[in-house]
């Protein structure tokens, strides 16, 4: 799974991307953008691996892309946006310090997203006219791309977003070569003052229903540099607390419309991030291609269950361990055996 995080030069999406992947920003990608892998922190992995003692432990990863900066004149906004279009979420980083009016940054963020997508769709809908003119084997594909294009523009243009229209399975499928902004899910991060305690006021200026978290970035990456024991006089002598970054990189995730499910034993213990609604099949050809062709049945427990019994022959010995289909939907804590020609 891919992240893009975006935000308006010097509004501290860097210092996000270093202090969640523990990578130092790269001056000489400065302009094409820097992505690093942040591995999801998760105790449940943990608790596993006490019962398992595996030789090997593998947590699931998010790739992280920190893109260049935006101009906040608009200049040159959508060829930087391009780096980010096949990100299945966007963070946007939003300044609150030194003066800055993270108010005005929010809408005008809106406008970049939306020019960008504008000018996709724009340049494919002129393609189009020109293409629907001559009769050809798929002119009909090509004049329901065209209609679909069409309702976006529309909608885009007269009400910033396309929430709204409705579109045919069919047109969906088109539409999602283009990777749209607007289909994108998106959370918010307000880069604050080290010294704003009360966080509540800055993170109601996100779109209602929006994820967000208010957080002083360049405090935290530096507290992330301090041991464990200088961190705490640290927060104790200045008054100030250490944000959680385990728990807001899997906000990401569930933002994203992913969750964890585990593979374990003595060999490997591993989480493996799915999009919610994944399928027991979809899930084993996540791990292996020939465990979705040869797919027999899924071996089910919950990790809460096999945590608190401390075996897998104490889960079946309560009736726990469960044998699902193919169709089954896999859910978050799921530890999952699959069966397999």
């Amino acid at each position: 799974m891919r992240i893009g995080i975006v935000g308006y030069q010097a509004s501290g999406k860097s210092t996000l991307f270093q202090w969640l992947t523990r990578v130092a920003p790269d001056p000489a990608s400065i302009h094409q953008g820097q992505s690093a892998i942040c591995h999801v922190p998760d105790d449940r992995i943990e608790a596993l691996a006490e019962i398992y003692q595996p030789k090997k432990i593998t947590r699931a990863g998010i790739e992280l892309v920190d893109t260049p900066g935006l101009a906040r004149s608009h200049e040159g906004s959508a060829a930087k946006l391009v780096l980010i279009r096949e990100s299945d979420c966007l963070v946007i980083v939003v300044a609150a310090f030194g003066g800055a009016d993270p108010r005005s940054d929010l809408e005008s963020f809106k406008d970049d997203l939306l020019i960008a997508d504008l000018d996709i769709i724009g340049r494919r809908l002129e393609r189009l006219a020109e293409q629907v003119k001559k009769p050809r084997p798929n002119r009909d594909d090509l004049l329901a791309e065209q209609a679909a294009l069409q309702q976006l523009q529309d909608s885009l243009e007269q009400h910033g977003h396309i929430d709204d229209v409705k579109l045919t399975a069919d047109q969906e499928k088109q539409l999602k070569a283009f990777q749209l902004f607007s289909q994108k899910p998106r959370f918010f991060l307000i880069n604050t003052d080290d010294e704003v305690t009360d966080m509540a006021p800055l993170e109601a200026l996100a779109p209602q229903g929006a994820p967000c978290r208010a957080v002083p970035l360049q405090l935290q990456l530096e507290l992330e540099n301090l041991s464990d024991q200088e961190r705490r006089e640290f927060c104790q002598e200045m008054g100030v607390q250490a944000a959680d970054r385990a728990g807001l990189i899997r906000e990401l995730m569930d933002a994203s419309g992913q969750m964890l499910f585990f593979t374990a034993g003595p060999k490997e213990v591993r989480s493996w991030m799915i999009r919610k609604g994944t399928t027991a099949v979809e899930a084993a050809g996540n791990i292996h291609t020939d465990l979705a062709k040869g797919f027999i049945r899924a071996e089910v427990m919950r990790v809460e269950d096999l945590v608190r019994l401390g075996s897998e022959r104490a889960v079946k010995a309560e009736g726990l361990m469960r044998q699902e289909p193919r169709d089954y939907i896999i859910q978050d804590g799921d530890v999952v055996l699959i069966r397999h020609n």
